[in-house]
């Protein structure tokens, strides 16, 4: 009802705007943005606007406290590799159409398909994730608190509003241990700004080639004992390629009461509507070279694309019962109806309602372990999906008989302990365990087909050991071993012919990893992280059947290593460099698909990943910054016989904030892809019929404004 609302109010206002922009920009304007110009233009100036120094130059991390142990703890003194993101990389100037935008700046993490949302934004860490063709597969997702990952371990991150989030945290490696089943990765975002008294009230608004435009309005502040966020936010955008329009609105609030000194109560509510989202689809070689902005033509013919409507409540209450002892419950409501087109005729409409709930209960004690400062964390989920699965003829975008019909149940039950003793002032030990018991079931209510009603359970136990040594203020140390586990979701367990459950196994992992993170002086520091890991039963796709994408199970080893350093070069200035090297081997392959490809490297992600960011900001309120990302080559299909070149993609922005009285006003500007390369966007492993690229835009400009009253 919300999106309907403000669409007839506002946004078909927006969407008679039709603006022009310039493809070509001019040397000046781009050197007048640049970082460098800026420098030498204004000088070394030491007092630099407070708004942009206190989010940009986060030099210092002893200051940042992180939750991703399920504690609040520094983030040099968690015994594992962690990433932080604050609101200025998250948003401050940026086009804000996808996360990667943001999260880019990671090592460990790669991303594609920023541009296509009918597949939405597809993320792996440290390899998991990265056969996902649609979603999100291998890391655990988390807004607030509540889960964003079914039960099944199927992600979404569609519904994320980039102008609600203030802080994401990323733990990159399994974590099983604390999170369950799917956690080769765990993204943590927590939404609106927790530390806002003053009530506020803040629009955005952008515009962009190929008709992209983005608007939001939020508001937050505090009244008494109630702290209070609420956003509202639309997208309009038709797309670089042909079929790539997209439609939604999305809804996020959050309310925390203080109850007392001690306790409080938080209520989170979002709401998605997506009326629209195209997808274009994979093309092969010779139609990106023919015209890169092509749909593959089955693709337009049936409409291929979805529909979404979702909406997620949760609730969360905190208890600091004595000063060493705090008990924290949550549980919460998920409700989605997705209806999807694929480009199959047969059985090409695929539509489900989904109702998910779930909730938990945390208890942490600090204490007095044999004259070592101790902490024991202990704690259970429990969490139910049930999704109403249909699927139909696609006659040419209209719902034909119908094919399918069948319930999917999942359940989970996780009891997880972790317990961490300061063996010295400079020395830590972490142990941690957790149970997960996963049950996977189909209701076969479409018998004319043959009863497929299947039942799976999964049992498993995740370990971790973790070690930290504090050399000293400016050097950790730290190694662990942690474990994951991951099932396959309801989709990679349907069978070829058979019907029911195919044969694949749930797939296990164990890490090994060492690394070294600190400060080299209060304007620089650096974190440093190699690891390898073991998985048994990979889960693979290795056959594709009509267009349709099947799986099975082979063993895998992954050696990498991931390096950041961040700097301040001169006063107003900031340099973060980050790289990921990646070497990622099948050991064994099931026979019976490829008998050659034992020893090939996994599809889908790059040996070498290098990203750099030179950022300024000036006093009189100018910023400014220019990124780089190298991405070599890539094998895209099992069997090593198909490449993705290797591309390097650069952009540009930079604005101007300037402070009226109680108001703050940021206009801004944008250049995607500066000097106009020509690469993938995205690529489709496996992909049938050689259709492996989605082509990226070419050389694009948008512009913006935002306005706040405090």
């Amino acid at each position: 009802m919300i999106a309907h609302l403000t669409s007839s109010y506002n946004f078909n206002l927006i969407k008679r705007v039709k603006i022009k922009m310039l493809k070509n920009v001019n040397v000046f304007f781009c050197l007048l943005l640049s970082p460098i110009f800026l420098i030498l233009l204004f000088g070394n100036s030491p007092a630099i606007a407070d708004s942009l120094l206190s989010q940009k130059q986060n030099i210092n991390l002893n200051d940042v406290v992180v939750t991703a142990t399920r504690s609040d703890k520094s983030y040099y003194d968690v015994p594992a590799a962690i990433g932080v993101v604050d609101e200025y990389d998250i948003g401050f100037g940026k086009q804000k159409l996808g996360l990667d935008e943001a999260l880019v700046k990671l090592p460990g993490l790669f991303m594609q398909n920023r541009y296509n949302f009918a597949q939405s934004l597809k993320i792996s860490i440290r390899g998991f994730g990265a056969r996902a063709n649609f979603g999100t597969r291998g890391v655990k997702l988390y807004q607030d608190g509540i889960p964003m990952t079914t039960v099944d371990g199927q992600g979404a991150l569609e519904d994320i509003d980039l102008n609600s989030i203030n802080r994401i945290e990323v733990i990159r490696g399994p974590a099983s241990s604390l999170y369950g089943s799917s956690s080769g990765g765990v993204i943590n975002f927590f939404t609106g700004d927790e530390d806002s008294v003053e009530p506020y009230v803040e629009g955005n608004f952008s515009i962009g080639q190929y008709q992209s435009y983005i608007s939001s309005i939020k508001t937050g502040g505090e009244i008494e004992k109630l702290n209070y966020f609420l956003n509202l936010s639309h997208l309009d955008f038709e797309g670089y390629r042909q079929h790539n329009g997209v439609r939604n609105t999305k809804f996020n609030s959050k309310f925390k009461y203080k109850i007392n000194n001690s306790s409080e109560f938080t209520t989170i509510f979002t709401a998605y509507d997506a009326p629209q989202s195209d997808d274009p689809g994979g093309i092969n070689q010779a139609s990106v070279d023919a015209d890169r902005r092509q749909a593959r033509s089955n693709n337009v013919d049936l409409n291929s694309g979805e529909n979404i409507d979702q909406q997620k409540l949760g609730f969360i209450y905190r208890n600091q019962i004595t000063e060493n002892q705090e008990l924290i419950l949550r549980h919460y409501y998920l409700m989605r109806n997705f209806v999807g087109l694929l480009p199959l005729a047969g059985n090409g409409w695929v539509q489900f309602e989904r109702f998910q709930l779930g909730g938990g209960a945390q208890y942490s004690i600090f204490n007095n372990l044999l004259g070592h400062d101790n902490q024991m964390i202990i704690g259970f989920e429990i969490d139910s999906q049930e999704d109403d699965r249909q699927r139909y003829q696609n006659n040419n975008g209209s719902q034909g008989s119908q094919q399918l019909n069948e319930l999917q149940n999942g359940d989970s039950l996780g009891f997880y302990f972790r317990d961490e003793i300061s063996l010295s002032e400079a020395l830590e030990l972490s142990l941690g365990i957790r149970y997960d018991e996963v049950t996977l079931g189909v209701d076969d209510i479409f018998l004319s087909d043959g009863n497929q009603t299947s039942e799976l359970k999964f049992e498993e136990l995740s370990p971790m050991f973790g070690l930290s040594w504090k050399i000293n203020p400016k050097v950790n140390i730290y190694g662990n071993i942690s474990s994951v586990f991951e099932t396959p979701t309801f989709t990679e367990l349907t069978g070829v012919a058979t019907g029911g459950f195919a044969n694949v196994s749930a797939q296990k992992a164990l890490n090994y990893e060492v690394g070294i993170k600190g400060n080299i002086s209060s304007r620089a520091n650096y974190d440093f992280a190699v690891y390898r890991i073991d998985v048994e039963d990979e889960i693979i796709n290795t056959s594709n059947v009509d267009g349709r994408t099947f799986f099975n199970n082979a063993d895998t080893t992954r050696n990498g290593a991931e390096a950041t350093i961040s700097f301040i070069p001169f006063t107003g200035t900031n340099m973060l460099m980050s790289y990921t090297y990646n070497d990622f081997t099948f050991d064994n392959f099931p026979a019976s698909v490829c008998t050659t490809c034992a020893g090939d490297d996994l599809p889908g992600l790059p040996t070498h990943n290098f990203y750099t960011e030179l950022s300024y900001t000036h006093p009189s309120g100018f910023f400014s910054s220019i990124d780089f990302q190298f991405v070599s080559n890539m094998y895209l299909d099992n069997d090593n016989t198909v490449q993705n070149r290797p591309y390097g993609v650069s952009n540009l922005r930079g604005g101007y904030i300037k402070t009226i009285g109680d108001m703050e006003i940021t206009p801004y500007i944008g250049i995607n892809n500066l000097f106009d390369k020509k690469y993938i966007g995205n690529v489709r492993i496996n992909a049938f019929g050689g259709r492996f690229f989605e082509p990226a835009p070419e050389l694009n400009i948008y512009a913006g404004i935002t306005i706040r009253f405090n």
